[in-house]
């Protein structure tokens, strides 16, 4: 059956995004959850009236509090680097392997606190309490994260559709799988798609049926780049080079209004490959008449 390009193209979505795409609040709870007792005990400076002193004392007494200042600057790391027309010098707040064992380290980290902002964050009530601000931060970081939780995203939904066609994972149907794993599992030769073995490409996903193995990507644009056209050529080239392997079938799955902009390379792929398809082909049940 002919299919036209620009129909195909027309029904690519703005977005996939799903609930847990913008904010992981398992993780971000989980992560201060870790540091609540700590937070609880720096408490006690807000609204301090002689915080450089109460702070060294907190210190002597729960060294552990160092481990959750990074946070308070929204920072994930057991070391901070700072400098200033005084020099420079690396602060360290992994409790467990240092702590500070002299006068001199405790008006470091005094230093630290003062010129960071963080003293006055506590001193002059600017937050109430630390564990909600560690959480607010956190949820900010989380934030960060949403760009590998969106390349999962349309691996995820793929999944989700060929689990729905029946496939079963170990069973009929496997995840990240390499070349030399699929060539060594079932005795088929790739070495067209492996160039000749020097080259050692992954499958998203790899279906079984009794007939043939279908080597599948995925990938989701939802906005424009170079990679675009890079990623249709090669897979271009990829729906070629399988042709001639018997039992074999790429099939490609991507979605996006980034396409737009790389139009032209993604219908030159479109007119030469065979199994190429949208989340909208998924909808209609493409698996259960693709992979037989």
């Amino acid at each position: 059956m002919s299919r036209d390009f620009n129909t195909w193209l027309s029904g690519f979505r703005d977005s996939i995004a799903d609930y847990g795409y913008y904010i992981d609040f398992e993780k971000v709870h989980r992560n201060v959850d870790d540091i609540k007792v700590e937070l609880n005990i720096l408490n006690s400076l807000i609204g301090s009236k002689n915080i450089e002193a109460d702070f060294e004392n907190l210190l002597r007494k729960y060294p552990e509090v160092l481990k959750c200042i990074p946070l308070l600057l929204a920072v994930r790391a057991n070391e901070i680097y700072c400098q200033d027309e005084n020099g420079g010098h690396l602060f360290q707040f992994d409790f467990g392997k240092y702590l500070p064992n002299s006068h001199a380290h405790y008006d470091r980290y005094k230093y630290f606190m003062r010129e960071t902002g963080l003293f006055d964050l506590l001193e002059n009530h600017i937050v109430n309490n630390l564990v909600d601000y560690a959480t607010g931060v956190e949820t900010g970081l989380d934030s960060n994260g949403r760009k590998n939780r969106g390349g999962h995203l349309m691996e995820d939904l793929v999944e989700g559709f060929i689990q729905k066609a029946g496939f079963i994972k170990g069973v009929n149907y496997f995840k990240e799988m390499y070349i030399h794993q699929i060539t060594d599992k079932w005795n088929i030769d790739l070495s067209a798609i492996s160039n000749q073995g020097k080259m050692e490409k992954r499958f998203d996903f790899v279906v079984r049926t009794h007939n043939m193995i279908y080597g599948i990507e995925t990938n989701f644009y939802g906005s424009g780049g170079s990679k675009l056209n890079e990623t249709a050529r090669s897979y271009k080239t990829l729906a070629w080079e399988t042709e001639e392997i018997v039992g074999f079938t790429f099939v490609w799955f991507t979605d996006g209004k980034g396409w737009t902009s790389a139009r032209n390379n993604l219908e030159e792929t479109f007119d030469v490959m065979q199994h190429i398809y949208n989340i909208k082909d998924l909808e209609n049940g493409v698996i259960s008449e693709v992979f037989r």
